[in-house]
């Protein structure tokens, strides 16, 4: 309903009394979509806290993603239901800047692989929820037909941080100023850029913790300019599961410098193998040529993966046949 749609506060959406649904049970995005409720009301609560006690008081049905450290809470409450209904997730992960020192240093970037402990990362950002994560990570996700060990061991080998810095100092190192943006009003995505703030400063780069709210992060990072007249180094993020799942659409992997996504990597051998993916005749060939892109991911490092993530739900127990999915599905849903 388009007249009362607030932005920032609510929208609303109305049964289409006028569609039919296909006569057969939901999968995914296809199937029957069946609508059993009238009326769905989105309430946005940017507080997680609050969502969650209006959850428990019965007030809401359903919070999309709640805060990983009230799980505890919500699972004393009998009338609550705590789920993690997306078995794909989403993939944490340092992006560096290329453009500009001291990341456009392909040896430094190597030298971060050593000392990086994708356990860490996890750990810090999802705590003690063994059910929200996955690790070790390559550059295709994990349980998809792309991912791979191919040249994992500079993740899973033995951390040593001491070849770490002798690798730092080899890459010419010059105490070049590292800013790290973190965002504010992520929690999750904070802890990740907190244990890169942390991994940054025991290697001895010169970091700059510049914490911004995501939205004044997302305008930055569009920035080429140096650090010193408003640019970065280096952010954390995390992208959808399904869209990393794969060369074609792996924004983070591409090679095509001012063209590609932010921290814009120069990689000619990547883009030719992802057009090679692309024409691929066959799975197999598929797999094979993800193989390959994977060590040259891993050797270049346009990025570093620092693990996988599921996000939980939680709803009440009155709701069922709720549609697994990284994102709530409607249809199918009902209340008993």
């Amino acid at each position: 309903m388009r007249d009362q749609w607030i932005s920032g506060s609510q929208a609303i959406y109305l049964r289409n009394e006028n569609y039919r649904p296909r006569p057969e049970p939901p999968s995914f995005i296809a199937g029957g979509k069946v609508a059993n409720f009238d009326r769905v009301e989105w309430r946005i609560m940017p507080d997680s806290a609050t969502a969650v006690s209006a959850l428990g008081n019965n007030e809401v049905d359903w919070v999309q993603q709640p805060q990983v450290d009230l799980l505890p809470l919500m699972r004393r409450n009998r009338g609550i239901r705590v789920a993690v209904n997306d078995r794909i997730g989403v993939t944490g992960m340092i992006a560096l800047n290329h453009t500009q020192p001291p990341f456009n240093n392909q040896k430094l970037r190597q030298a971060l692989l050593p000392a990086l402990s994708q356990k860490d990362f996890v750990t810090v950002a999802l705590g003690s929820e063994p059910d929200l994560f996955r690790v070790p990570v390559g550059t295709f996700t994990p349980g998809m037909h792309m991912a791979n060990d191919e040249a994992m061991e500079v993740l899973t080998g033995p951390r040593d941080l001491a070849r770490a810095r002798q690798m730092v100092a080899e890459s010419g190192y010059n105490n070049e100023r590292v800013v790290l943006m973190a965002p504010t009003d992520y929690p999750a995505t904070m802890a990740l850029a907190q244990v890169a703030n942390a991994l940054f400063r025991r290697l001895g780069l010169n970091t700059e913790f510049a914490a911004m709210d995501w939205g004044t992060l997302v305008q930055r990072r569009t920035s080429k300019e140096p650090v010193d007249r408003g640019g970065w180094s280096a952010f954390c993020t995390t992208f959808e599961g399904l869209t990393v799942a794969d060369p074609s659409t792996h924004l983070p992997l591409r090679g095509n410098g001012p063209a590609g996504w932010f921290g814009w990597p120069v990689s000619p051998r990547l883009e030719a193998l992802r057009n090679e993916w692309l024409d691929a005749p066959d799975l197999n060939a598929r797999k094979s040529i993800a193989r390959q892109m994977q060590r040259i991911a891993l050797e270049e490092v346009p990025y570093i993966p620092t693990g996988q993530h599921f996000n939980p739900t939680a709803h009440r127990t009155s709701v069922q046949g709720i549609v697994p999915a990284s994102f709530p599905i409607f249809w199918g849903a009902r209340k008993v």
